[in-house]
This record gives C-alpha cells, sequence and structure tokens, in this order.
C-alpha cells in the first residue's frame, strides 16, 4: 500500500491518470493541480525552478525577491550609532552580514562578529507620523512571537536585537541606530534596516519549512 495515497491538499486519490508529486520544499505529496507552480529555492541549491506547492511557492518567490534585492543592501553595510547592553556611550561602527550568511559583522574600533543562529530576538525601532500627532515609537518582534504590521508611514530608525554569545551566560542587547543627518549615510541605514527587517520576517515565515 502506498505511503501517501492521497494529495494532502486537495485528497484526490493517486492512480494512473492523477500523479503523485513531491513539493521540493516541503517533501508533502500532492496532485498536479496542487503541486504545478515551478520556483527556485535558492536556499536549498535549486537555481532552477523546482516543482512546488503553493504555500511554498508563496515563500519562495518572497525569498527569491529577498536574494534578488535585499541581499545586495544586507551584504553591503550601513554605518549606525552602536550600543550594547554594558556600554553607556555608542560607537561609530558599520554593520553588514558575512558574505557566507551567517554572521552580522560590526566593524569600527572594536570589531564583534555575531552568529545568526545565536540571535533570539529582533525589534525593529520605527518612527511613525500619524496627521496631527507627534511621532511615535513602535518595536516589532519578528522572531520571538507573530509579525506586528506597521502603519504606512512608519520610518525604520534602529534595530534591537538580543544574542547569546558563545561561552556567555544569558544573552546579550546590542542596539544600532542610525544617524539623525539626513544625508547618505541616514539613508543607506535605512535602507539597510528595512532590508533587514524582510529578513527577519522570511525568517519568521520559513521557520517550520
Amino acid at each position: 500500500m502506498p505511503v501517501c495515497p492521497r494529495c494532502m491538499q486537495c485528497d484526490a486519490k493517486f492512480d494512473f491518470l492523477t500523479r503523485k508529486h513531491h513539493c521540493r520544499r516541503c517533501g508533502k505529496c500532492f496532485c498536479d493541480k496542487c503541486c504545478g507552480q515551478k520556483v527556485p529555492l535558492r536556499r536549498m541549491c535549486f537555481v532552477d525552478p523546482v516543482r512546488q506547492c503553493a504555500e511554498c511557492a508563496l515563500v519562495s518567490h518572497k525569498e527569491a525577491e529577498f536574494y534578488d534585492k535585499q541581499l545586495k543592501v544586507l551584504l553591503s553595510g550601513a554605518t549606525f550609532l552602536v550600543t550594547f547592553r554594558d556600554t553607556e556611550k555608542p560607537e561609530t561602527m558599520v554593520c553588514r552580514l558575512s558574505n557566507n550568511q551567517r554572521y552580522l559583522l560590526l566593524e569600527g574600533d572594536s570589531h564583534y562578529e555575531i552568529e545568526i543562529a545565536r540571535i533570539s530576538t529582533v525589534q525593529i525601532l520605527t518612527e511613525g507620523f500619524p496627521p496631527g500627532e507627534k511621532d511615535t515609537h513602535t518595536h516589532t518582534s519578528l522572531l520571538g512571537s507573530q509579525p506586528v504590521s506597521e502603519g504606512g508611514n512608519a520610518r525604520a530608525t534602529g534595530m534591537s536585537l538580543q544574542y547569546s554569545a558563545p561561552g556567555a551566560e544569558g544573552t546579550t542587547q546590542l542596539k544600532l541606530m542610525a544617524g539623525e543627518d539626513a544625508n547618505a549615510s541616514r539613508r543607506q541605514a535605512t535602507a539597510w534596516l528595512a532590508a533587514m527587517h524582510k529578513a527577519t520576517k522570511l525568517l519568521y515565515e520559513s521557520r517550520d519549512q
């Protein structure tokens, strides 16, 4: 008896005419109708489009857009005012994603490497402009809980994250803030934060896939 006799989406029975297909992302079995989309899956080294179910294809489309756009921004890096939990004075540092996409690199007078896998919580600090009100600051946790929708006028101003350092007890908190000057450096930092927001949201959405 077949291990998977029916489509796991529409419950159609597999036979000579209704063939069984496996989604290359989640591995579940579907009929052709429920698993007919072909999308690149770079995270699994499938550069050419491969067959995926509708749910997985949606996430893979978002990832493909991320690889084509936001990843370049994260690799290029941006300048921030960086504050660690045990320091009071912020240090000007360039923050970027490592080429192997496994570390956040902080480079200034000091040098830090934070392993992505050790980051437990990411919060994007935003500044909104509701009509008739003062700027408001919101915190959006994207890895520890369900992402919170941001207003259309929200602008990223910084990022706070918690991570566990090798050999250390508990977690360390790190805060990055974009400069106040409305110049190219501030715009680059805002773009980097927006790309990081996209990356952490994708991590949340694909956590079970």
